[in-house]
């Protein structure tokens, strides 16, 4: 219940981005807190996908959605411990980032 009331602010926050404006979420909190599963949840069952794929999905539908208009979808997704940055969307996840 916890993750469809955060989607809601997410949801809310995502209406922009269809509009030309950036999006951010951003998960802070102590190790162990439940942020990762927050974010991403689990694909089976439905009910617990995360904020991410939420996110994406949203995002994606609104564009499919959209008449007379063209979309530039970017994303990234960034993990910051320790003062170290890793891009968990790169070929190689345990590589720092400058």
């Amino acid at each position: 219940q916890r993750v469809y009331w955060l989607f809601y602010l997410v949801f809310l926050h995502f209406q922009g981005v269809t509009e030309g404006y950036n999006g951010t979420i951003f998960a802070y909190g102590q190790t162990g807190s439940g942020k990762s599963f927050t974010m991403q949840g689990i694909v089976d069952p439905s009910m617990q996908k995360g904020i991410i794929p939420r996110a994406f999905e949203h995002i994606f539908e609104s564009v499919q959605c959209a008449e007379n208009a063209k979309f530039l979808v970017r994303a990234s997704f960034l993990e910051i411990y320790n003062e170290d940055i890793r891009d968990l969307l790169g070929a190689d996840t345990k590589q720092k980032l400058e």
